[in-house]
């Protein structure tokens, strides 16, 4: 079975690199530990935890979204909510919702969810993000909880990934034919370039 360790990285999309380093790495304290660029593109990542990190893309014509009430049900083509960021300790929380009400951001009042007490605001770019401290003795992860008054059938199988759902994997790639090609970054740390797209 797969075991996931994280998100590697959240890819979002700004139109101001600077903004977006001053908000992340300077307001809310998270380390800038990649960049890639060159006229028109750049692409940043910032450290989030041991596992996770966020990162931007800055292309010249994107300009902030409208600011949208997190949770709130839209209709039409819609891809994303917000994301909720952990944080280590409650103090965490209100440290974080001080430091965003000082620097004049919009927060919330700090929200109990019953697993979660959360904070609500959103970046320079519009971007819904949300603050949560996990409540101690409640784990989700080790006893999930559902409280659905009309779950699904596909719902009601449980928590447990469900096996012959899907097609089985018939061939799996051989190590002899496995091949990894250059992308942006390789040349940072490896020295290779890509190829130029012809």
């Amino acid at each position: 079975m797969i075991t996931f360790n994280g998100i590697n990285h959240l890819a979002m999309a700004t139109g101001d690199m600077d903004k977006t380093i001053l908000f992340w790495r300077d307001l809310l304290g998270m380390r800038m530990v990649a960049g890639l660029g060159k006229p028109g593109y750049r692409h940043y990542f910032f450290h989030i935890s041991d596992n996770d990190l966020l990162a931007f893309f800055e292309w010249t014509d994107v300009e902030p979204v409208a600011e949208k009430e997190h949770g709130k049900p839209v209709k039409g083509p819609f891809a994303f909510d917000h994301i909720s960021f952990g944080v280590t300790t409650e103090d965490n929380l209100w440290e974080l919702k001080d430091k965003l009400s000082t620097a004049g951001f919009h927060v919330s009042d700090v929200i109990d969810h019953g697993f979660i007490h959360s904070i609500y605001s959103h970046d320079p770019n519009g971007i819904p993000i949300e603050f949560s401290w996990n409540v101690e003795s409640i784990d989700v992860r080790k006893n999930p909880r559902m409280a659905d008054l009309q779950p699904s059938a596909i719902t009601q199988e449980g928590p447990e990934p469900q096996p012959d759902k899907w097609p089985s994997v018939e061939r799996s790639t051989p190590l002899e034919e496995r091949r990894v090609y250059p992308g942006a970054g390789s040349e940072m740390f490896q020295g290779i370039k890509k190829p130029e797209e012809g």
